[in-house]
């Protein structure tokens, strides 16, 4: 009964095994021209490598023993002329199938990718871009070293392998049936180590996404680890992150430093065996001297393929762990997809409307709670309330960045799930707190959603943001370019330029998150002066922390604890003397003193 556990076991890894490389080997489709002919070069190359120790032994018997000089010049000249062939087969099969490997890598990457950006945000409040970083680099290139670049080689091997054993079986029969007697000791030990292998190669990938998830957090988040003093316990978390992927790999390693030695082992072992029952045939006359030559040289020609493909067997035990975890990704679903029937939004006139909507980012706990509001177009439409109360996932549900988990949110009388997703954020423009800008020119940023749009284009935008002027005065004006996140230029001035990213796309709908916030009094005055051009003939959704932004608001809605507890203009909510009424008079109080 102990032993059902690990065969069972055993027998889930060699099918999970089985099951990724039958879906690694879709990736081969593409390519069913190019295989045969890198399989044919395989085969030539191979061939060329086991008739080379039949000839020699050959030449032994039958002119070296003879004294046929002759024959024995003309058989080297035969001899160097297959060796010629068999290292062009080599170089062209390792050229053929380098090509497709390599092409083949590039698709699984770019497969990643796509998925990657087509996931739900859903996927990514779970999820760290280090640990997806990893996959996408880390473990491809795990892959790439295992196959990429050996599999050329394996197969070759894989043919080699089958030739000889032909060969040593039909010269002769005992010494053939003799040579392969450690066969099944070697299965039964790489059988043995891949299932260690594979167990500690496991935990090397996910150690090694775990650190590139560390990096990547702390790299983007240096100055806050140098302003809160925290620059030794993120060093300290580091180093324990570290020296677990260390010790993941020392212990990968020192397995396959095992393995080895006992291939070697078994070599020699079957290589002792040749030699002595050879020279008993040959005392006895029952072997010649050539034919045991032949098996001496085919023994080492033998147990060369099995080392290289034992070798191959333990390292792709780690490109497997890597498989894993890329097909994990790639099977994670696509929970926001777009409908099958789904069809273009037309052009949007700005009516939005929920209604009675309900949302969880965890199902067990809503968020919202049967909100309902209609914005008419034009409406500028500001959300009030503390942090946590809903306001962000009121944006997030219009930009369809979740779907409802009730009711339903509609622009124009269409609700948004029926429409695609691409053409409906075409016609939203969204202005953050904390705009991202991206490596590269400012003029490529303005553009960032309208890649291909027209130099005049790109300044009329940011003209109307009011950052036309600064930009001319930077030392290559819009084709200065920017480092991560815009560096080095200052909150403010990331902030016109997000705004006239949004000018140039033109929206029907636009989202402000308290976009004059964390700015000097001369920029902000820059800010609200581009919002006023910007919200002009716009249904807008302001998120407003700062109460005293939204007094010209058609709408207030203060929302608390996922529902809408007052509505109206600003000065009618003022005359309620309700929740936000308080929530002004007590800015209004802080701010004057």
């Amino acid at each position: 009964m102990r032993a059902t556990g690990p065969i069972v076991a055993s027998e889930q890894l060699a099918t999970q095994q089985l099951s990724t490389l039958r879906r690694f080997l879709q990736y081969l489709r593409p390519y069913r021209k190019e295989i045969p002919i890198a399989l044919t070069l395989v085969l030539i190359g191979a061939s060329t490598q086991a008739i080379g120790p039949f000839l020699l032994g050959w030449s032994i018997d039958h002119l070296i023993a003879k004294g046929n000089l002759p024959g024995l010049l003309l058989l080297l000249g035969l001899l160097a002329l297959i060796y010629v062939l068999g290292i062009s087969a080599t170089r062209g099969q390792i050229v053929r199938v380098g090509w497709i490997m390599q092409r083949l890598l590039a698709q699984l990457r770019q497969d990643i990718f796509l998925k990657i950006q087509s996931l739900p945000l859903s996927f990514f409040d779970r999820s760290e871009a280090g640990d997806l970083m990893s996959r996408l680099l880390n473990d491809v290139n795990t892959v790439n070293q295992a196959f990429g670049q050996t599999v050329a080689q394996m197969l070759g091997n894989v043919f080699s392998l089958v030739g000889i054993v032909i060969a040593m079986l039909t010269i002769n029969l005992q010494l053939g049936l003799l040579s392969n007697l450690v066969v099944p000791l070697m299965i039964f030990t790489t059988s043995l180590f891949s299932r260690w292998a594979r167990a500690r190669f496991r935990v090397t990938r996910q150690t090694i996404g775990d650190l590139s998830a560390k990096l990547e957090e702390d790299i983007s988040s240096v100055r806050e680890a140098q302003a809160f003093n925290r620059v030794q316990v993120n060093i300290q978390e580091f180093d324990i992150l570290n020296a677990a992927n260390r010790d993941a790999n020392v212990e990968a390693v020192a397995i396959t430093a095992a393995f080895l030695p006992s291939i070697d082992f078994l070599n020699t072992l079957a290589t002792a065996g040749v030699l002595a029952f050879g020279g008993y045939l040959a005392v006895t006359g029952a072997a010649t001297v050539g034919v045991v030559t032949s098996f001496l040289l085919y023994v080492q020609q033998f147990f060369r393929p099995i080392q290289i493909l034992s070798q191959f067997y333990t390292q792709a035990q780690s490109a497997f762990a890597g498989l894993e975890r890329i097909f994990l990704l790639l099977d994670e679903p696509a929970k926001l997809q777009d409908a099958p029937d789904a069809e273009e939004m037309p052009a949007i006139q700005g009516e939005v409307r929920f209604e009675n909507v309900t949302f969880g980012y965890n199902p067990e706990q809503l968020v919202l709670k049967g909100v309902n509001l209609h914005a008419s177009p034009g409406q500028m439409i500001a959300l009030v309330g503390s942090t946590g109360s809903g306001k962000t996932t009121i944006i997030n549900l219009i930009l369809r960045f979740y779907d409802v988990s009730g009711g339903a949110v509609k622009i124009d009388n269409i609700d948004v799930r029926s429409v695609t997703q691409a053409s409906l954020r075409r016609q939203i423009g969204i202005v953050l707190q904390d705009n991202i800008l991206f490596s590269g020119t400012v003029a490529e940023n303005i553009a960032f959603g309208a890649p291909y749009a027209s130099q005049a284009d790109i300044e009329s935008a940011a003209q109307l943001a009011n950052v036309h002027e600064f930009i001319t005065s930077l030392p290559q004006g819009y084709a200065t370019q920017l480092g991560e996140r815009g560096a080095p230029l200052s909150q403010g001035q990331r902030q016109l330029i997000s705004i006239a990213r949004a000018v140039l796309i033109n929206p029907r709908i636009l989202i402000l998150d308290e976009a004059t916030s964390s700015i000097d009094t001369r920029t902000e005055t820059l800010v609200q002066s581009a919002i006023a051009r910007l919200l002009k003939n716009r249904t807008s959704f302001v998120i407003a922390h700062r109460l005293s932004t939204v007094t010209q608001a058609d709408q207030v809605l203060v929302i608390q604890q996922g529902q809408i507890v007052e509505q109206g203009t600003h000065t009618e909510l003022i005359e309620q003397q309700g929740v936000y009424a308080n929530l002004y008079s007590l800015q209004l109080g802080a701010n004057n003193s």
